[in-house]
């Protein structure tokens, strides 16, 4: 199988599991006991909020254990709007577990530009017009397109202009690909998931910055410093430590890599069939890893079953949707027509990612696409 839907989840390394091994079958600690193994198990968690907390340029104390990027995203609202009060902002390209909450606690969702970037004039117009916006939720990169948002550009209006708003940034995009020590050093709450890059699912962390006011949203034991309770998964914890410690070492090579081999995709493809777009603008800012295609006289849904059948796995966006295909809300917020977006489909590379994989790809797509166009004639 030639896997390209690594936006949606990239295969866990086998360093990540031998990591997390011992601690489903050796280690049955509860790291909120007193005892030695629970002992164990709580050194082992803390030395993974530290691995975490160094990828993100956070202080291990800002480090919240989550379930994934889902819970991540809904606790950074839900966690600000209950201590804080007032009105959240996000912009209409953002994944449905910002974009739910912000509507539920009636907040307000703002335009993007064509390439999906959150407008800068327009999130200024907003805060100047409506008072108590207590929170902004922009994603770092886009988990359809890939497209990068400027969130330094954020954090500095809202330094300079509204300081008692708030930053969220959903990172679990980005992770794998962009220091987010550096470019999101501005939020004030980052969200990430080990499953994006190398790490197991079901473990994922929300940075909640010192001084940020904050109210859990589930209470309990009162563990992660009464910031959300329950009792920690200790080998899915230790797994994205694992993870986030791998991701600091190979970033950059990784990426160099896998931008070679998308541009190489999509530069054949483009050549290879005609009237084939890319989804972006030319020259967008953007994360290596995402090749967004749009066929015209294609619906997405046919072309990825011809795709599988080759051995080949992608999406047509998001696969968190329980498996749906339908239009992208991203790629209608770019103001693409049905008719161009009903043709597109997310080609994801990642670790994995083969030369051989691309040649599998380029040799495939161009024949599914002719066959599904002589079919509808």
């Amino acid at each position: 199988m030639t896997y390209l839907d690594h936006a949606a989840s990239t295969p866990t390394r086998p360093e990540v599991v031998e990591a997390m091994m011992p601690w489903f079958t050796q280690h049955p600690g509860n790291p909120s006991g007193a005892h030695q193994q629970a002992r164990e198990a709580r050194r082992a968690v803390d030395e993974a909020r530290d691995a975490v907390a160094a990828l993100v340029g956070a202080d291990s104390s800002e480090v919240v254990f989550t379930s994934g990027g889902t819970e991540a995203d809904n606790l950074a609202i839900d966690g600000v709007l209950r201590s804080k009060g007032g009105t959240p902002i996000c912009s209409a390209t953002e994944h449905p577990a910002v974009l739910e909450p912000v509507r539920d606690n009636g907040g307000i969702v703002v335009p993007t530009d064509e390439a999906g970037q959150i407008s800068l004039e327009a999130l200024a117009e907003t805060l100047n017009s409506i008072d108590n916006i207590s929170l902004i939720s922009a994603m770092t990169a886009n988990n359809e397109t890939g497209v990068i948002n400027p969130i330094t550009d954020i954090a500095e209006l809202l330094e300079e202009r509204f300081p008692s708003t708030y930053l969220h940034t959903d990172a679990v995009q980005a992770t794998a690909w962009m220091d987010l020590a550096k470019y999101c050093e501005g939020a004030h709450l980052i969200s990430i998931t080990g499953h994006k890059f190398g790490g197991p699912k079901g473990a994922g962390a929300l940075i909640i910055k010192k001084g940020v006011p904050f109210l859990a949203t589930q209470r309990g034991g009162g563990q992660e410093r009464e910031r959300r309770s329950g009792t920690q998964n200790v080998p899915a914890i230790v797994g994205l430590g694992k993870a986030a410690q791998i991701m600091m070492s190979e970033r950059e090579i990784l990426s160099a890599r896998v931008t070679d081999l998308r541009n190489q995709l999509e530069e054949k493809l483009i050549a290879l069939i005609p009237d084939t777009f890319r989804t972006l603008p030319a020259e967008s800012n953007r994360t290596p890893q995402i090749a967004h295609l749009c066929f015209k006289d294609v619906e997405s849904e046919s072309l990825l079953f011809l795709l599988e059948q080759e051995g080949i796995a992608a999406s047509a966006a998001s696969s968190c949707a329980s498996g749906a295909q339908q239009v992208s809300h991203v790629l209608q917020a770019m103001g693409i027509d049905y008719e161009k977006a009903s043709g597109s489909i997310r080609l994801s590379l990642g670790w994995t990612t083969t030369e051989g994989e691309i040649n599998h790809a380029l040799n495939v797509i161009p024949q599914a696409v002719t066959q599904l166009r002589e079919y509808s004639k």
